[in-house]
Formats: structure tokens, sequence, C-alpha cells
């Protein structure tokens, strides 16, 4: 009878151990269940426990930074293409007055060439020439500045004398030195003139 009593006790008390697991899990069980709705009802909600919300945000900044990086790689790529087009543009803005400047230095060529005795032929050419390199010019924005008969313009012209003329009045340009061009409207050589006093 005293191992049934001992064998009793000893399973009362494994009973009870268990009891005791039983109820531990219960309550851990519970415990978790609460902790799953609460985060259910955070989300819900819109508030996100901390350690998400936290790995949410370095998710974001990790985001913010590929952005930026990025964003600079283009930037920087930018304005390597721009210095390149400017480079470019310096480079060959000149390229269509060259090439229409071309034929002029053929025909000035052509004519050193010539070996001949007729001076008014000779002139001729010469003058076909000059107008044909004068056409070219104008038509990139060469403009000659008038300046015989004009009021002076400080602007425009380069007063290099004065002298006494009959023909103008005083402040006018009388007599032409050197002429004087606009490219596009703006003065790229004043023309280099005598004033009358």
């Amino acid at each position: 009878m005293a191992e049934d009593k001992k064998m009793n006790e000893e399973f009362a008390a494994e009973a009870e151990t268990e009891k005791e697991k039983t109820e531990a899990e219960k309550k851990e069980a519970e415990a978790a269940t609460d902790d799953v709705k609460a985060d259910e009802a955070k989300a819900e909600s819109g508030d996100i426990p901390e350690s998400e919300e936290s790995q949410g945000s370095d998710e974001a900044q990790e985001s913010e930074s590929e952005k930026y990086i990025r964003l600079l790689a283009e930037f920087q790529n930018f304005k390597k293409r721009a210095a390149k087009e400017k480079t470019d543009i310096h480079a060959y803005a000149n390229e269509k007055l060259m090439s229409e400047l071309l034929p002029v230095l053929d025909n000035f060529e052509r004519a050193l060439e010539t070996k001949t005795e007729e001076v008014e032929s000779y002139a001729k050419g010469m003058e076909l020439i000059f107008t044909q390199m004068k056409t070219a010019l104008e038509n990139h924005g060469l403009k000659e500045i008038v300046a015989l008969g004009e009021n002076f313009d400080p602007n425009k012209h380069s007063a290099v004398m004065t002298e006494e003329s009959d023909e103008y009045e005083s402040g006018k340009v009388s007599k032409v030195l050197q002429k004087g061009y606009e490219l596009n409207g703006r003065v790229i050589r004043p023309a280099m003139v005598a004033v009358t006093k």
C-alpha cells in the first residue's frame, strides 16, 4: 500500500506539473493571440509597431538614398554632355562660313595662277571674287557700317583726325579711312574716319 500511495503521490505531482505546463502554454498562446490582435488593430489604424516602423524607415531611407545617387549621376552626365556640346559648338561654329569661303579661296588661287597681260579682265575677275566673298560674309550677318556723310557716332566710328570741309557740315564724317563692320547688329570693328570741324 505504501507503494500505491507513493505512486499516487508521484502521479498526482506529475499531473499537477502537467496542469501547470498546460496553463502556462495556454497563457502564452493567449498572450501571442493578444499580440497578433494588437498588431492587426495597429495596422488597421495605421499605427505600425516600432520595430516594423524602423524597418520601414530604413527601407525608405535606402530608397531615397538610391534615388539621390541616381539623380546625382544623371546630373553629372548632363553636365558632361552640355560641356561637350558647348565645345563642339565653339569648334564647329564657323564651319558653314568656312565652307562658303572655300570657293572664294579657290578662285583667288586660280586668279594668281593665271598669267595674263590683260589687266582689265584680271581686274574684273578680282571684282567677281570680291563680290562672292562679300556675299558669303553678308549671308552670315556681316554688314558694312555706313559712315560717309553721317553724323559722327562714337559707338560706330573711330575718329582719327579732324579736317575742314566745304562738302560736309561740322560733326559729320568727311572721309572713311577704314570701313567698319557689324555682325548681327553688333559692332565688331568701328569705322576709322575723319570728322569735319
